[in-house]
């Protein structure tokens, strides 16, 4: 089958031409990953099994659907957090640019906000695959400790108790997950190294759900943008006509000083 790039081009598919196994189209179709769009998954396929075939290549189950249709709920919303205070400045300033307004928001989703799902992810996988998680989880621990770097995907700013959605993430989870395993042989190990109590956040339980899902590490962080991305749009339509990125201007201003020393 001969597929045309964006500029036109014609490729094929052998061994010697770069390809994507992702989408391709002629004149008359579109495949996205083996099927007919049309045909095969428009109407067939939510949004998030869609984008499970486009990413992972392989019609996903009724349960990772589930799985990660909780993590875009869960991630999606959270308030007035920074990264939707820029988005919200940006299309204050620039009410012409939606676009740049939700770009603004996604820039500032990383390792302190809302971006950590990655790296707990990361921390997982490395459990997974030692023979004694607990032993594993203790000198992991161990580590940061001697390096002063917090384990990621334990403790929150604002939740400092046990944060809310937890449980009900982790409730979605067999008990014998070994993500789930991983993650509370972890929780055990902090908690014993701190001498006190020191719990998963929700960043670390999303990571749980990924890899149950099928979910590498390397991917979570853009699962997270997706869900993120929804919620800035929903921000900078209420921008558009209840505005309070004035306020946060002037809040900036007020709570901000001036000094040259």
């Amino acid at each position: 089958m001969t597929f045309f790039t964006q500029f036109g081009e014609a490729m094929t598919a052998d061994d010697r031409t770069p390809v994507t196994r992702i989408c391709g189209y002629d004149a008359d179709s579109i495949s996205l990953r083996g099927k007919d769009l049309i045909a095969d998954v428009i109407g067939q396929y939510s949004f998030t099994g869609a984008f499970l075939l486009q990413a992972l290549g392989t019609p996903p189950s009724k349960r990772q659907v589930e799985l990660v249709d909780a993590v875009l709920v869960t991630i999606m919303e959270h308030g007035l957090v920074p990264s939707v205070v820029a988005s919200r400045l940006t299309f204050h300033g620039a009410p012409d640019s939606i676009q740049g307004a939700v770009a603004a928001g996604l820039l500032g989703v990383g390792d302190r906000y809302a971006g950590t799902a990655g790296r707990c992810g990361e921390v997982a996988e490395s459990l997974l695959a030692t023979k004694d998680m607990d032993a594993g989880a203790a000198a992991l621990v161990a580590d940061y400790r001697s390096r002063k770097q917090p384990v990621p995907g334990f403790g929150h700013p604002i939740h400092t108790g046990r944060d809310p959605r937890v449980d009900k993430l982790l409730g979605m989870v067999d008990a014998e997950s070994a993500p789930r395993r991983a993650m509370l042989a972890l929780e055990v190990a902090i908690s014993e190294a701190l001498g006190r109590p020191l719990v998963m956040n929700v960043s670390a339980v999303l990571a749980v759900l990924m890899l149950e899902a099928g979910i590498p590490s390397q991917m979570m962080r853009g699962v997270v943008l997706i869900a993120r991305c929804a919620s800035l749009v929903g921000h900078i339509y209420e921008e558009s006509h209840s505005p309070v990125g004035d306020a946060l201007w002037r809040g900036a201003e007020d709570a901000v000083g001036y000094s040259e020393d």
